[in-house]
């Protein structure tokens, strides 16, 4: 952008949290000098940078520009983590707007109690997708999700202790009472993890041939699909009552804080700030 001399961002002195964020955004701005907040004799807050070079005219953004800029974005899981996790979100300082708990709302972005916090709510799969690409800052997301995936871009400092269940191969009790998986070469599995599934098995020298499935697992042996499934195990009820047996736990599953490594580095005072703020919730 251009070399700015003087910026001036007017805010509203009740509302001095996006004064005080939009001294922030200025700060990570290269093209701006020095920067410091205001409060002038007319009653109203502001943030003022100078440059020393070039003297220009000073520039204003509304409250409304400086609500959409630089916004922080967390991720959130739909579904049956989601109520676990909100005592943690909430916890941690972060209320959302009352149309998050409204269920006939069709919003899937939502403002907080923060001015410049927003919270999105998406698939549990999508999450880890947000968050690397950069749309979303934070996240919560199930490490069964962190290994499908394998995004580098992704840092999870944070074990949340939710959501706990596993990651297990299962197959018919008809066929599990006279089969050794010590002996399996080459596997037909039906599940919603194929790359987990494949390097499980790559592993231990079995080839496993994976039809991708985003739900339903249960159903493929009996219909004959495949023969055995890979899915996430809580109590094991839905097993049981499709006449499935567990036979193998390829990994305890938990979800887990991740952030998008750039902004870490972009704006790591407020990321670990809220790193630590979800770390107490926790009871850390």
């Amino acid at each position: 952008g251009q070399q700015v001399a003087n910026l001036t961002v007017v805010i509203d002195h009740q509302d001095m949290s996006l004064c005080l964020h939009a001294f922030v955004i200025a700060r990570r701005r290269p093209e701006i000098g020095v920067v410091s907040v205001t409060d002038g004799n007319s009653g109203r807050a502001g943030v003022r940078a100078r440059n020393a070079v070039d003297i220009s005219p000073p520039q204003e953004l509304s409250i409304e520009t400086v609500r959409a800029v630089d916004k922080l974005v967390i991720a959130l899981p739909k579904g049956r983590i989601l109520d676990e996790a909100m005592p943690l979100v909430n916890a941690a300082g972060i209320i959302p707007e009352p149309a998050f708990d409204d269920p006939k709302s069709r919003l899937l972005r939502f403002g907080t109690n923060h001015p410049h916090i927003d919270i999105i709510r998406v698939r549990s799969f999508d999450v880890a997708t947000f968050v690397a690409f950069g749309a979303a800052h934070l996240g919560i997301a199930g490490n069964d999700v962190l290994m499908e995936f394998d995004y580098p871009e992704l840092y999870a400092p944070l074990d949340l202790g939710i959501g706990k269940c596993r990651l297990s191969v299962a197959e018919p009790e008809s066929v599990a009472a006279g089969d050794d998986p010590r002996r399996w070469s080459h596997i037909r599995i039906a599940t919603k993890y194929p790359e987990v599934t494949r390097r499980y098995f790559a592993a231990r020298g079995v080839q496993a041939e994976c039809v991708k499935l985003n739900g339903a697992m249960e159903l493929a042996p009996s219909l004959g699909l495949c023969a055995r499934i890979v899915d996430l195990v809580s109590s094991g009820a839905t097993l049981l009552a499709n006449g499935l047996k567990e036979v193998e736990v390829i990994a305890e599953v938990t979800s887990r804080l991740i952030v998008n490594r750039a902004a870490l580095k972009t704006r790591p005072d407020e990321m670990t700030g809220w790193i630590e703020a979800f770390r107490k919730a926790c009871g850390g």
